[in-house]
């Protein structure tokens, strides 16, 4: 069975793609997803177009971002020390302004129940 994401807001439509942010979660909840096993990835300060095929959680070492969500006119802000989910089907733009270095895993489809 997956474990749902927590979230404050629960909506059924599919355009309310909504990235979440848990800040300085504790060392036993990252023992608990196995992290420091997760493939690493990094990028330089710039802004990149990201299109996420599948859902990611990750994990930043270090950096600073600010997530623009393609169609919202918020943003998103996560750094070193945040564990971040980014769903399935979200297209969004980094401004990364501190060169990121994180963890991430994606959700496999062969999960779901």
């Amino acid at each position: 069975m997956a474990a749902e994401p927590c979230s404050s807001t629960s909506s059924s439509s599919s355009s309310s793609l909504r990235i979440t942010v848990e800040r300085n979660p504790s060392e036993s909840r990252l023992s608990q997803l196995d992290i420091k096993c997760w493939p690493k990835w990094g990028c330089s300060p710039g802004r990149y177009q990201l299109k996420f095929d599948a859902e990611e959680t990750c994990y930043l070492l270090k950096g600073r971002v600010k997530a623009y969500p393609k169609g919202s006119s918020e943003s998103v802000e996560f750094g070193a020390g945040d564990l971040v989910t980014i769903p399935k089907g979200l297209s969004c733009t980094w401004d990364v302004s501190v060169a990121v270095d994180k963890h991430y895993k994606f959700e496999s489809s062969s999960s779901s129940s």
